[in-house]
């Protein structure tokens, strides 16, 4: 049978287990049958078991009844213990280990001893939390002195925590009080001082009227799994769970409207992860995988099953089977892109520079058109008689059109005689 580990130098006892799980006597009824009660223990390390002598005059250990006492347990005490009943023609035993250690350095506990954990639901008000198994150690009439810590620090002068000798108060639980919290209890037996410590694990989990059914966020009814025969399929199933205290939460997947391990024709592997929040809220994930899923497994129905005590959820994921598009096709479109592009950008090119390109043409590879058109003058040019105007006919026009381009120009002052009138051919 297991026990927790004491703490040297505090109080312990063990109640022979006899009593408690075979139930064929209690003590009363034991010690009338005329049974025998006999302690026994080996020592740690050693190979012999003993009887345990309570007559000696400094002997720690007693024994009352059915149970076993340490006042105090000391580190030396640990050992496998025995408890025998037995008489002349009956003879019933079991053994069970006591493991004595120090607190660790600095701290007011040992790791060695792990605490019980009790939950409290946030935002609840007034919740009292009780220093555990120190009934049967004090006195009757003993009133004890009482230190309360969490992750050994005092709790005196905490915000919305009220100590009060075996009991502490929560006037509301919050998230950050969770912790493990540890009551240190002094108080006289005989004339000696004696020191209980105990520890509870508090964890703050979300209230029970915040409950809800499970809420699946995946598979989705906008996603859709499109994929090609002899790919992998992945399907998430993600769930999320408010804390609810009872059954624990379920989740599955469902082919064809069958659990997966009821499936034989069809290769599954299943991974899952669990995240809890800081009030035990759990998103839950479950991954159906496919390793080469064919085009009938394509087509199965695939469906994520969450339950919990308040209800459950169903949601499908939409699986389809991705058709590939013929090679020709992909060819085909790529070409009249292509084509459609350069068009548009040809376009776009005569259009911003449609002089340039006759200019050049005409200037590399065309003739000379206006050689044999049997005209003296090109273009005839009239402008206002102002210094303005020209001077840009003379200077700019002029030097553009007769010396990059070739063509002749008739200028009236320039080209036109006194007195009389000129006329393009």
């Amino acid at each position: 049978m297991k026990h927790k580990p004491v703490y040297n130098g505090e109080p312990a006892k063990i109640r022979c287990p006899l009593f408690e799980a075979f139930l064929k006597y209690n003590y009363s009824t034991a010690h009338s049958a005329g049974l025998t009660l006999i302690w026994y223990w080996i020592g740690q390390g050693r190979d012999l078991e003993e009887p345990i002598n309570f007559r000696l005059p400094d002997n720690h250990i007693s024994k009352e009844k059915d149970t076993l006492w340490f006042r105090p347990a000391l580190l030396n005490d640990t050992g496998n213990y025995t408890c025998m009943l037995r008489n002349a023609t009956y003879c019933s035993k079991v053994a069970f280990p006591l493991e004595v250690v120090n607190k660790d350095p600095g701290s007011c506990v040992s790791q060695a001893v792990k605490p019980d954990t009790v939950m409290r639901y946030l935002e609840h008000t007034n919740v009292k939390l009780t220093c555990p198994d120190v009934d049967g150690f004090l006195p009757a009439g003993t009133k004890p002195k009482v230190q309360w810590l969490r992750n050994c620090v005092s709790v005196e002068g905490f915000h919305e925590r009220y100590p009060n000798g075996l009991v502490l108060t929560f006037g509301v639980v919050r998230e950050t009080f969770k912790g493990d919290y540890t009551c240190v209890v002094t108080y006289k037996e005989n004339g000696q001082d004696f020191v209980l410590t105990r520890t509870l694990r508090i964890k703050v989990v979300a209230p029970p009227e915040k409950g809800t059914p499970p809420q699946i966020f995946s598979p989705d009814d906008r996603v859709v799994y499109e994929q090609p025969a002899g790919s992998e399929l992945v399907l998430p199933c993600r769930v999320y769970f408010p804390y609810l205290k009872g059954l624990p939460p379920e989740v599955s997947w469902l082919v064809d409207g069958r659990n997966t391990d009821d499936i034989v024709d069809l290769k599954i592997n299943i991974s899952q992860n669990e995240i809890y929040d800081a009030v035990e809220n759990l998103n839950y994930e479950k991954i159906l995988i496919v390793p080469k899923a064919t085009e009938e497994d394509l087509k199965r129905n695939y469906t994520c099953y969450a339950r919990n005590p308040l209800g459950e959820e169903y949601r499908q994921a939409i699986v389809k089977l991705q058709v590939p598009v013929p090679r020709y096709t992909v060819e085909l479109a790529c070409g009249l892109g292509a084509t459609v592009f350069l068009v548009v950008m040809l376009t776009v090119v005569y259009h911003v520079y449609w002089l340039e390109m006759v200019l050049f043409y005409r200037a590399h590879f065309g003739t000379d058109e206006t050689i044999l058109d049997g005209k003296e003058f090109d273009i005839y040019v009239s402008y206002a008689r102002n210094a303005e105007e020209e001077e840009f006919v003379l200077l700019t026009l002029r030097g553009v059109l007769e010396n990059e381009f070739g063509y002749k120009l008739c200028i009236f002052d320039r080209d036109s005689l006194p007195g009389g009138s000129e006329y393009l051919k």
